[in-house]
């Protein structure tokens, strides 16, 4: 079955294809996707978030959001790095999350990276991950078919963030952080949220 580019809500407003009917979806399109996200603890969020997306759908993981957050203390880097072998055995009973093993476990050590990174730098996780971000392209996308799995930008910040300790940061699903966190504007022709050709 084909997706189309561009769909018309019931609202009468058009968006991006992937955005279907769900209100949540459409909610976050609207105000989240491709909005430029700043801050160390946000962006570890999206980290966070976009490892558990791993082999699932997105929809998933936003339906949980808040008890991933209620469950990740806010996704406060100090918070998460405290938490112990035990709390990472209680979430595994979580129903609120995604019950990962290796998941929860990349989470916990990757607020430890990020601790580490940030001690007096305050911005330095804000500002490795937006060193990646390519030049704005100027132009919507004519179609979801153009839109890319993994770029040359993606693939340098996995290799980076990877070298730090990182886990669950391919370059696929860096680049679904990259549009999440608006660093690239994937919005189709014909979305009211496009940038105009």
């Amino acid at each position: 079955m084909t997706r189309a580019d561009v769909i018309v809500g019931d609202d009468g407003v058009a968006r991006c294809g992937w955005v279907g009917a769900d209100a949540e979806y459409l909610r976050y399109h609207d105000e989240e996707w491709g909005e430029p996200l700043h801050g160390d603890q946000k962006l570890f969020e999206k980290i966070s978030l976009e490892g558990f997306q791993a082999g699932l759908s997105w929809i998933s993981i936003l339906r949980r959001r808040e008890g991933f957050r209620t469950v990740f203390h806010g996704f406060d880097p100090a918070r998460v790095a405290a938490m112990t072998p035990a709390d990472a055995d209680a979430l595994m009973h979580d129903v609120r999350i995604i019950r990962n093993r290796a998941k929860i476990d990349a989470t916990i050590n990757n607020a430890r990276i990020t601790l580490q990174l940030v001690a007096g730098d305050p911005g330095a996780l804000d500002r490795l991950i937006w060193g990646f971000a390519p030049p704005p392209r100027g132009h919507a996308l004519a179609s979801l078919g153009e839109i890319p799995a993994v770029t040359a930008e993606s693939t340098a910040m996995s290799k980076a963030l990877r070298q730090l300790g990182y886990g669950f940061v391919g370059p696929t699903t860096m680049y679904a952080l990259m549009q999440s966190a608006g660093m690239v504007d994937d919005h189709v022709s014909g979305c009211w949220k496009a940038v105009p050709a």
